[in-house]
């Protein structure tokens, strides 16, 4: 089945997203997904343990690099 995560990193800096922003995008990278990235959060879509690896990671990369909160949705598409 397949999953989608949303997560959005802070402190925002808009136009110039910080290394806490940069850190969880690789990690979800890493896992093996596609980062969608936008302007106030991003997102991947992949298989329920890719997503689930993928979101661990986020979270762990975000806060290791300085994020002082991410916050996160996961949601199983239509």
């Amino acid at each position: 089945m397949a999953l989608r995560i949303e997560f959005t990193v802070e402190p925002f800096r808009e136009g110039a997203p910080g290394p806490h922003v940069h850190a969880a995008v690789e990690a979800a990278r890493a896992v093996g997904l596609a980062v969608e990235f936008g302007p106030f959060g991003s997102s991947v879509d992949g298989e329920d343990d890719h997503v689930l690896a993928a979101a661990d990671a986020v979270v762990r990369a975000a806060i290791g690099a300085g994020a002082t909160r991410v916050s996160l949705q996961i949601a199983r598409p239509a």
